[in-house]
């Protein structure tokens, strides 16, 4: 059933791909500051989508199956490009930082199939407040992140680099920094749903 809000989450997953092209270039600048603006669009419709379907009453099994899947397409697809185009790096730690991007995967990857396990034995799992403290910081991240490099280009990695001091590149210590955030609640969260689980497993 095409109505306004999965017509919306549709969207979301379409856009997936141009996002990516965008973000494939690190030193494009353009191109991360396109992507940025497409990265807040998506959040938008993703907000726009759920709030259409309850004020309307058209929540349908559809976009019930496509919402957390849009959200899992475009997080996957951002952290796995930021990865590879050098934006999981940073100061301090260096490559340490896609560890955070890693952990946040394996959760989500874990969780969909925890939560398809609980729906064929009839078992609902809520959403905590804790696990959308976790989305917000997500989201938060993986746009300074994209903004960041949109506005100071790719941060020194080790000192010496010839290119922008942590100082410079404040915005993308934030999207480090939150993105660590996030990993953590992801592995409270990810607990959480995993205690309920083993709960109905023999």
């Amino acid at each position: 059933m095409l109505t306004l809000p999965n017509i919306l989450t549709l969207s979301r997953i379409l856009a997936v791909p141009l996002l990516g092209f965008f973000l494939w270039w690190p030193d494009w600048r353009l191109g991360y500051a396109i992507g940025f603006v497409l990265y807040c669009l998506i959040g938008l419709t993703d907000y726009l989508d759920g709030y259409l379907a309850r004020a309307q009453g058209t929540v349908s099994k559809l976009g019930t199956f496509l919402d957390p899947i849009a959200d899992k397409i475009m997080v996957a697809a951002v952290i796995l490009i930021l990865t590879a185009q050098g934006y999981l790096r940073g100061p301090y730690v260096g490559d340490m930082h896609v560890i955070a991007g890693l952990v946040i995967l394996i959760r989500e990857i874990a969780v969909s199939g925890l939560r398809e396990f609980l729906g064929g034995l009839q078992v609902s799992v809520p959403v905590s407040k804790l696990a959308k403290w976790k989305t917000a910081f997500q989201l938060i991240s993986l746009g300074a992140l994209i903004g960041g490099a949109a506005v100071h280009g790719q941060p020194c990695q080790v000192p010496g680099d010839a290119c922008a001091s942590v100082q410079e590149t404040w915005i993308h210590v934030i999207g480090l920094t939150t993105l660590w955030l996030a990993a953590i609640l992801t592995c409270i969260t990810g607990w959480d749903y995993l205690r309920v689980g083993l709960k109905h497993m023999d």
